[in-house]
């Protein structure tokens, strides 16, 4: 257990990525597609997966390498660069506060339904308690951020992740689907039913997450490491995204073993906290419940972060969580948040619509990405190679049929 633990707490700035990628927008989006088309997008997830690894190992490459940040980099060597980095940072922040509205909507129904689990009184006061309990989370974090220092953040995230995984992987143990349905999810297919084009997108949207790579030369930075970490950070990105397919699958099958075959889908938060209990009971209901909150809270931490983050990446390149802008503009993400709780609006919906935004940025961040890594001047001695500029060409692309599709899947959501 000793050693369990020494390697979950030597985990890098992967550990944000989890936080960033596997938030209650992965989980409610795995949870409606395994729900309504059963294994269908598993594809789409691996796809994500694995050229989300690919950037997470090549944004950390270039600080390493170079020492600079991505925005920083893109207002300083790309022509038009200043234009493209405020874009970004316009857009990333509207996406992640969007996302945070649903993310604190849905983690405090969560700690409502899990109370009101075993205290079914409180049922008749859903609409006071979940602000209260809004309140009260949103109010911690912001606290929790006072503190400025990157190795505290990463430890809070350990913890978070780690219980997240494990209540996910025991629920897989408890409901899966059959291996052909596995299989068959791995052969590339868009469902043919309305929200099907959307769905795709916010899979993209939750997994292919531009805050992950831009925020990564910050927090490697954070992390102290120099150009002797190339293969420690390596490592890292490639781990990152294996535990995000390995997990983000796990409620897909969830999802999909306990529902799809019955005919349910999910629409409310109430949905997703029945996702097993037909099964396997209250125990497998509170073990889920603890997972997807667990998901929401690793989320609120990077979501509050974001936004700050990227203003100082592109004024400075510099990672500052202590400067009276940090807490003014986390202040603000705070209240944005408690929007969605206070209206009473129904966070599954804004959960996936704000991942769905989240895709419309990431071509303009992959396409910064390949001109900063073949900058020879830039890299110096360390030439990009092939294999990774293939790679990234293809990502690319496949960034603009989703956010195409994502159009689409707007313009039909919007009719």
């Amino acid at each position: 257990m000793s050693r369990i633990i020494a390697l979950i707490l030597g985990f890098g700035p992967g550990i944000f990525a989890i936080g960033y990628t596997i938030g209650t927008g992965s989980v409610t989006s795995m949870i409606v597609a395994g729900s309504r088309f059963n294994m269908q997008l598993l594809w789409v997830l691996m796809l994500s997966c694995i050229f989300s690894g690919l950037l997470m190992f090549v944004y950390g490459n270039y600080a390493l390498i170079t020492g600079e940040t991505a925005l920083f980099s893109f207002k300083k060597y790309i022509k038009g660069g200043k234009i493209i980095a405020i874009l970004i940072i316009i857009g990333v922040s509207f996406g992640q506060w969007n996302s945070l509205m649903g993310i604190l909507g849905i983690s405090s129904n969560i700690i409502f339904e899990l109370i009101n689990l075993y205290v079914p009184s409180i049922g008749a006061y859903k609409y006071a308690s979940v602000i209260i309990i809004s309140v009260l989370i949103i109010g911690i974090m912001y606290a929790l951020l006072w503190v400025g220092k990157y190795t505290f953040f990463e430890k809070i995230l350990v913890i978070f992740v780690s219980i997240m995984g494990l209540s996910f992987l025991v629920s897989l143990f408890l409901v899966y689907p059959q291996p052909k349905e596995v299989i068959e999810g791995m052969i590339p297919s868009i469902p043919q039913v309305p929200g099907g084009k959307l769905m795709v997108a916010a899979f993209v949207g939750t997994t292919m997450a531009a805050a992950t790579f831009l925020s990564r030369p910050l927090f490697v930075q954070g992390k102290g490491w120099g150009i002797k970490q190339l293969d420690q950070q390596k490592k890292d990105a490639i781990i990152a995204a294996i535990l995000v397919f390995a997990i983000s699958g796990a409620v897909m099958a969830v999802a999909s073993g306990a529902l799809y075959h019955q005919g349910k889908t999910v629409t409310q938060v109430l949905d997703m906290a029945n996702t097993l209990e037909p099964i396997a009971g209250k125990f497998a209901t509170t073990l889920f419940f603890f997972g997807t909150l667990s998901a929401g809270l690793s989320s609120i931490f990077p979501c509050l972060l974001i936004a700050p983050l990227l203003l100082a990446d592109y004024q400075s390149g510099k990672l500052d969580t202590n400067s009276t802008q940090f807490r003014i503009i986390t202040g603000i993400a705070c209240l944005v948040a408690l929007i969605s709780p206070v209206l009473g609006a129904n966070p599954i919906e804004i959960q996936i619509l704000s991942q769905v935004f989240n895709v419309f940025v990431l071509p303009l961040v992959i396409l910064g990405i390949i001109i900063l890594v073949n900058n020879r001047t830039l890299m110096k001695t360390y030439k990009t190679g092939v294999g990774v500029n293939i790679g990234l060409v293809v990502a690319l692309l496949f960034s603009c049929i989703i956010s195409y599709n994502g159009i689409l899947g707007l313009q039909v959501y919007f009719n």
